[in-house]
């Protein structure tokens, strides 16, 4: 299927194809693809439905139609017939080996205003989504069914092989960096016409600049304007790390284009792009895919609940100050819960019950876990017990009631994600339905709960979290309460890491010798608030420091080993250094006449044509997290730096030997020639300089002043502090 594919995307791609003859092949070729795609063998994929599972087998009432397995927790009923006579229909799927009682309901329509979902109504041809409740996966069921609740009569049927692979989103790489300060995270292909975009970056200067898709090895001005986040085909407007949804207009499919780019159409000028792959497996662009509402992007107030009141509450606490906020409100035999958090997005968020209402205690607790997926742009809430604080083996630890032979009974409402903050609304019902691992929730007596924010590891389990991210005091909840809102403050409107302070510089002296890797910008601690300027993913590290001031002197040789990245093609990992006056660098991404408002005093040289060319890149060498970015919980960048790991691409150094002129100034700057603010300063004093002074207070504002030993102890003390984490939470 791919091979078709693919020859019918080129085909269109050519410049002469209204020729008659031309038009042939492509009938020739979308027959084959149509006999192909229809030939009913289960497995195979159509771009329009999905991954082919088969044909309902009707028993009675009328029912028939053909399944499809859009994506790994959908399906897609295309032509339902059904009747509608049978009292208690309902869509059923289970795991036993044959059609039984022993299932569980796929709610239709998804969204219904009632604890039950209705019974099915009559249907004649209708097209019909069913998304698996409770985050259940298509591989986890062995059949579906048209089933009668009230008399256990299965009313048609069709079996789902184990075999079955269904569509996958599909995760590109970043944006490459071309112009603009454009950057962003890893794409995302959601369906066959939705790109997920996170932490764009863009400076908002194109005069004429758009979203822009079309076919080739690189953009052209041969493409068609994709609509922004708000569905808006104006310019682009400035981003400052939203993460977006952007869709194809609909003549158009991911399988038909072979670029994404954000491209200025006045200039005919290619700001960056990401290649779209031809052998793609993703979902149909059937409304499965949860989009983000337009209204979310512009705001008209400071609270994150919708406009349209469907999940606002009126209850709201706040359980770790600036972190993490509740919303709740009991309905009826549900209690509704938003939790709303200020984190990342690989971090959780948990909220539940005390193990013991009488003192927080989190053994016994029972909790939901809720988290983002970026790579499938999901949200997700799950029920939790916690028998220990392990690692849950089935038995005993954190555990997932389902693992511990109960189930779910968190039931996902809705989710966003923007801006830093993740919310998520989820229900739960007041009574328990499990005896061992679910409490009831108390309605006439204010309950004792606890709540967490912390990493999810891997296959999404939660992992420990640092001691400071949990609830410790008592925090009562009367969930029956109205208008409890102590919560003073949105945390859409708190700065990011308001709270921590930056790291110390790092100073370098008396050195000769310099080696320069990339390495994480250091978050709220680090380049930021040391240098008082925004940067980008990397940064230099000297001589395993981040971004040091570094002392030489005039008259002398200094050698720079560097290893930045050689090939201009990975705009990302392509960072050769340069000596310049300029704080910000970047020379390469200058025009002319900013260029000339710089110096450069070594790594530059211009060639035949007087065109600019950096001499020493090397081989690309990154300090990387080990599991994520704990800038935040390090007081010092020494224990940062021992979270993070060495990854280098083969090849050889760059040398950059720099003898400082007699006028050259007394400050300079070490930069990338590929992207700005990514170095820092270097002070260059005459020969002969006492040196001891500058010693004395470097070492006195590395350490905030104190006594040099009585600062080595207290940054030992920090660091085993630090690294005192606790899992009595999850």
């Amino acid at each position: 299927m791919a091979v078709v594919r693919m020859a019918t995307k080129r085909f269109f791609a050519t410049r002469d194809a209204n020729n008659v003859k031309n038009y042939n092949i492509a009938a020739v070729i979308l027959c084959i693809t149509t006999i192909v795609l229809h030939s009913g063998d289960a497995g195979v994929l159509d771009d329009n439905y999905g991954r082919y599972i088969g044909y309902i087998k009707g028993i009675a009432h009328g029912v028939r139609g053909t399944v499809y397995a859009v994506d790994e927790n959908t399906l897609f009923v295309r032509d339902f017939f059904y009747d509608g006579i049978g009292p208690t229909a309902y869509f059923w799927a289970g795991k036993s080996s044959r059609i039984s009682p022993d299932g569980f309901t796929i709610p239709y329509p998804e969204d219904y205003p009632a604890v039950e979902p209705p019974p099915l109504q009559t249907h004649n041809n209708s097209n019909i989504i069913l998304r698996l409740p409770g985050g259940r996966r298509i591989k986890d069921i062995k059949w579906l069914s048209v089933w009668c609740r009230r008399f256990t009569v299965n009313f048609g049927e069709v079996y789902i092989s184990a075999t079955l692979d269904p569509p996958k989103p599909r995760i590109l790489p970043e944006f490459k960096r071309l112009a603009h300060s454009l950057r962003s995270g890893n794409i995302s292909i959601l369906d066959a016409r939705t790109f997920y975009i996170p932490n764009l970056h863009y400076d908002g200067l194109g005069p004429d600049a758009y979203f822009f898709v079309g076919n080739g090895s690189e953009p052209s001005p041969y493409g068609v304007k994709v609509p922004n986040e708000v569905g808006s085909l104006e310019p682009l407007k400035g981003y400052q790390g939203e993460d977006i949804e952007i869709q194809l207009p609909r003549s158009l499919t991911m399988h038909s284009i072979d670029w994404l780019a954000v491209w200025c159409v006045q200039y005919t000028h290619n700001f960056g792009h990401v290649n779209v792959p031809d052998d793609l497996d993703v979902p149909p662009a059937l409304g499965q895919t949860k989009l983000t509402p337009t209204w979310w992007y512009n705001p008209t107030s400071s609270t994150t609940s919708d406009p349209e009141g469907r999940w606002e509450m009126s209850n709201c606490r706040e359980l770790l100050p600036g972190k993490l906020q509740v919303h709740w409100e009991v309905q009826g035999d549900w209690v509704q819960v938003q939790l709303t958090g200020k984190i990342r997005e690989n971090q959780y968020m948990a909220f539940g019950l005390s193990g013991n209402q009488n003192s927080v205690t989190m053994i016994g607790g029972d909790v939901v876990v809720v988290f983002y997926n970026p790579a499938k742009n999901s949200f997700h809430a799950e029920d939790y017990y916690l028998s220990a604080t392990t690692e849950c083996d089935d038995k005993n630890g954190v555990c997932q009631d389902e693992r511990l032979g109960g189930r779910n009974d968190a039931v996902l409402v809705t989710g966003t994600r923007r801006n830093g903050v993740t919310c998520v609304v989820y229900r739960r019902p007041v009574q328990t339905n499990e005896a061992i691992n679910d409490q009831p929730v108390p309605v006439d007596v204010a309950a004792l709960v606890i709540a967490a924010i912390g990493p999810l590891g891997s296959s999404d389990q939660p992992g420990a979290h640092a001691i400071q991210d949990m609830t410790t005091d008592e925090i009562r909840i009367n969930f029956n309460s109205r208008d409890d809102h102590s919560c003073t403050v949105s945390l859409y409107n708190l700065d990011d890491d308001l709270e921590l302070s930056a790291w110390p510089p790092n100073i370098i002296i008396g050195e000769k010798e310099f080696r320069a890797k990339l390495g994480p910008s250091g978050g709220a601690r680090g380049y930021t608030a040391i240098t008082g300027h925004s940067t980008g993913d990397v940064v230099w590290y000297i001589n395993d420091k981040l971004i040091p001031e570094i002392y030489v002197e005039r008259r002398q040789t200094y050698t720079f080993i560097v290893e930045g990245g050689n090939d201009p093609n990975k705009g990302e990992h392509y960072h050769p250094l340069y000596i310049t006056d300029s704080s910000e660098g970047g020379f390469g991404q200058k025009d002319d006449a900013e260029q000339r408002k710089q110096r450069v005093f070594a790594g530059i040289v211009y060639d035949s044509d007087e065109l600019p060319f950096p001499t020493t890149a090397g081989r690309y060498c990154e300090f990387k997290f080990k599991s994520y970015d704990r800038s935040s919980e390090m007081e010092t960048f020494n224990a940062f730096f021992d979270s993070l790991k060495l990854s280098c691409e083969n090849g050889n150094v760059g040398l950059l030997n720099w003898t400082v002129a007699e006028e050259t100034p007394d400050l300079v700057y070490y930069q990338s020639y590929s992207q700005t603010f990514v170095g820092w300063k270097i002070h260059v004093v005459d020969p002969g300089y006492k040196w001891n002074d500058d010693k004395n207070a470097a070492a006195s504002r590395q350490h905030g002043g104190l006594p040099l030993t009585c600062a080595i102890l207290t940054a030992a003390t920090v660091v085993a502090v630090q690294r005192i984490f606790t899992i009595s939470l999850l």
